[in-house]
């Protein structure tokens, strides 16, 4: 039997975020494995009380003792932010260059597990040898430091897998992305290519981060108010735009947010950011005039705790904004953002700050590749079959579409969770399905998407709550009126409802012989029904019910 060589995404494959992709190799029931990233996504007003989500690696966890190690592209919350919550799950080898290194060590410090002996240092263009995995790290460009794609020699073949990328002739910070390599590459054969789908409807080409530098010195040259610039965290170089610009201005810089301090600091331990200003304490900042002042800050996207939103609505302890300062929104508008967004920018503008955007200016660039990006990796790479990942089906089926457009032989689509058989055969095939799907992090705990505190808290949300206690005593009668408690329902008369239900409680205890514990169950239930019935009636809500029998 011929050994097989396997890919399979559990997460990032029909949708923009929580990247995690296996690649196998050996005897049917008996692969070795490679998992490349382990991502989160953010959740949004439909899941209540959740933030993050990430994909359930129950498949990989099963084979963990096959799992050779984790595998790190680059930094991007969705492609490392959920591996201190599964990482205890697995327990293997941990492979990142060091900026990403870093980052994932302040991971693992907040959830108090020490890492050290597992987390393996990878230097850029660096390699690892995980047998039968053979694995180079390939710089490439992409919107944060030290974004890599990985070839992936296997005895079957060789796998590109190119991770999060876009071609930037000038990125400012870091190094060139590594075409010689990937043509050297591409010239030996490539089995397969992985690669990132988000911008393959944009035409053209992304863009340099040298460009919107030239366009943000020209906006900050012509204010001459307080400037407040909110950008991603994680994308050092234009942070150190923002260093260049404040300092061509004749400003100071401060910076407000824990992730911006946090990236800051990574990267200059990593050795970035050498030749830049210092940046200044948000509490000495008050000193400066208007005039001499940038902020760089968080919240770029509207979060609610980000600190564009609490500069927005005058709770920030530090920093203060006033009729004729700007506020420029040097990133994109992540789609599902745009409402908050623009409830955001509104608020600005009616307060009588200027709001300057990617709309308005082009001082914002993509780090995914456009068109002809994809054009030049496909063309250095010259792959015999692609498989496209990172993005939403709409994308990733263009992006069958732009492959067959570049002569690719075998574009293979697939979704979470598809196993493709790379080798042998006479092409790459989807022919079995892994166990996918979603966790949330509920609190501090991982949860099932039907776990029922999700079902219970999004019924709490959308009816409201009623709790009833009765009061039994020993000869089998209710004690008093009931004790009734009530949140989130529509009442005009307090009263009135309060007397109804009472009312309704009253008529079906009446059909119970309540001081038979044998009836208990039986009564709690009937008495769910009526209270949720004569809720239904008079409010067009069913609340969350709960019946407490207390026997005195």
């Amino acid at each position: 039997m011929k050994d097989e060589l396997l890919f399979c995404p559990l997460g990032g494959s029909g949708e923009i975020g929580m990247n995690m992709n296996l690649f196998g190799y050996g005897q049917t029931g008996d692969h070795k494995w490679v998992m490349v990233d382990i991502g989160v996504t953010f959740a949004d007003d439909t899941i209540p009380g959740v933030d993050l989500i990430y994909p359930d690696p129950g498949f990989i966890v099963e084979r963990k003792d096959n799992l050779l190690g984790i595998v790190l592209t680059h930094a991007h919350e969705d492609h490392i932010g959920a591996i201190a919550h599964l990482w205890p799950k697995l327990k293997c080898k941990i492979f990142a260059t060091p900026f990403t290194a870093v980052l994932i060590r302040e991971k693992f410090k907040e959830k108090h597990i020490d890492i050290t002996n597992d987390l393996k240092i990878v230097e850029l263009n660096g390699t690892v040898k995980l047998e039968p995995f053979d694995i180079e790290y390939i710089t490439l460009t992409h919107s944060i430091l030290e974004p890599n794609g990985l070839r992936i020699k296997t005895p079957a073949g060789v796998i590109l897998h190119t991770g999060d990328w876009k071609v930037d002739p000038n990125p400012l910070i870091g190094e060139n992305i590594n075409a010689q390599r990937l043509k050297e590459i591409g010239e030996e054969g490539v089995l397969a290519m992985i690669c990132d789908s988000t911008n393959v409807f944009s035409a053209g080409r992304s863009g340099s981060e040298s460009d919107v530098r030239k366009n943000l010195l020209n906006v900050m040259s012509r204010l001459n108010k307080r400037i407040i610039i909110t950008s991603f965290a994680s994308n050092v170089a234009r942070m150190a735009t923002a260093f260049y610009c404040a300092e061509k201005t004749g400003r100071q810089i401060s910076l407000v947010g824990r992730s911006m301090h946090r990236i800051y600091k990574a990267a200059r331990q990593c050795g970035y950011l050498k030749d830049t200003i210092e940046p200044i304490d948000p509490r000495e900042a008050k000193k400066f005039s208007r005039e001499k002042i940038v902020y760089l800050c968080t919240g770029s996207q509207g979060e609610p705790m980000g600190a564009m939103m609490r500069i927005s609505s005058y709770t920030h302890p530090d920093v203060f904004i006033e009729k004729g300062d700007a506020v420029i929104f040097s990133s994109k508008i992540i789609p599902g953002n745009e409402k908050k967004l623009y409830k955001l920018h509104n608020q600005l503008v009616k307060d009588g700050i200027e709001v300057i955007s990617e709309e308005t200016e082009f001082i914002h660039v993509s780090g995914h590749p456009n068109r002809e990006d994809l054009k030049d990796m496909y063309q250095w790479v010259k792959p015999k079959c692609v498989i496209p990942v990172h993005g939403e089906h709409r994308h990733m089926i263009e992006h069958i579409n732009f492959a067959k457009e570049m002569k690719v032989p075998n574009p293979v689509q697939v979704e979470n969770g598809d196993i493709v058989r790379l080798y042998p055969g006479d092409k790459p095939e989807v022919y079995d399905k892994a166990p996918s799907g979603r966790l949330y992090l509920d609190g501090n705990i991982s949860v099932d998407e039907d776990a029922q505190s999700i079902k219970d808290r999004k019924n709490l949300s959308a009816n409201g709550y009623l709790e009833v206690t009765i009061l039994i005593t020993p000869k089998g009668n209710i004690h008093n009126n009931p004790v009734l408690n009530f949140r989130g329902l529509p009442i005009d008369d307090r009263d009135e409802f309060i007397y109804g239900i009472e009312d309704e409680i009253e008529k079906t205890v009446k059909t119970f012989k309540i001081g038979s514990k044998q009836q208990e169950h039986n009564l709690i239930d009937a008495l769910k029904v009526c209270c949720r019935k004569f809720s239904k009636d008079k409010t067009g809500k069913k609340p969350f019910t709960n019946i407490n029998l207390v026997r005195i």
